[in-house]
């Protein structure tokens, strides 16, 4: 039995291989997490596009208000300016990203079997 405070050469290599057994694991499960990431980041930055243009069409009604004397006015046209900037934003942006993904799912599509056969597994015939 080994002493506490003699090296153990065993430890390291077993380490070693859990270590490439976690990294194997990781990087089998990484393709399908970086598309659903993406997406999700594509979605997350929509909707940063759509709020944060109505916060800046706000905030330059508000500075009109106050430095014009126009009362609620500024603030009206702001948000309106504001919440019609940040749709168009969004909508061109969306279509962008819906073009991209069609463009890539035709790619995805020519690049696998396009036998037009059935997806279902092949029975056994007596």
């Amino acid at each position: 039995m080994p002493k506490a405070d003699e090296p153990n050469d065993k430890a390291p290599q077993s380490l070693d291989a859990r270590i490439a057994a976690f990294e194997a694991r990781k990087a089998a499960e990484a393709p399908g997490r970086a598309e659903h990431e993406k997406s999700s980041q594509d979605g997350y930055r929509l909707l940063a596009d759509l709020i944060g243009g109505v916060l800046v069409g706000l905030g330059f009604g508000w500075l009109l208000d106050r430095y014009a004397g126009t009362g609620p006015w500024g603030m009206v046209g702001g948000l309106l300016i504001g919440m019609g900037s940040s749709i168009y934003i969004v909508v061109r942006k969306a279509t962008k990203l819906s073009a991209q993904a069609s463009a890539r799912s035709a790619k995805d599509v020519t690049d696998g079997d396009t036998g037009g056969g059935s997806t279902a597994p092949k029975q056994k015939r007596d």
